[in-house]
């Protein structure tokens, strides 16, 4: 690594160490929607140990189980810097183009 990446699908403390040790300048927990393994921990479940394993040395982001405005907030109180919803707003916009985004948006902000 170069030392100015951001690396995505951390998932355990030990791991997030290693990447800030090899330069990673950002983590993004994410567990891609589970879809690589179907006993893969939930990314909100594996934020915590993430965020204190990595402390203040970089920022983390969290992806993957982003479905409505609680899930925002609740990455957010566990030490998620921000917050990553490109692929339901990517899918939102395939199914309903612009409309389906704005309610995609509505519903997070709602629920």
């Amino acid at each position: 690594m170069s030392g100015n990446g951001v690396v995505k699908g951390i998932l355990r403390g030990d791991d997030v160490i290693r990447a800030v040790e090899h330069g990673a300048k950002g983590i993004i927990v994410s567990n891609h929607g589970g879809r690589q393994l179907d006993g893969a921990i939930a990314s909100i479940d594996a934020l915590p140990e993430v965020v204190a394993a990595v402390g203040n040395q970089v920022d983390v982001l969290m992806d993957s189980g982003i479905r409505r405005g609680t899930d925002i907030l609740k990455a957010l109180a566990l030490g998620s810097k921000a917050v990553l919803i490109g692929g339901s707003i990517l899918c939102s916009l395939a199914v309903n183009g612009e409309t389906g985004v704005h309610h995609l948006l509505d519903y997070c902000v709602m629920n």
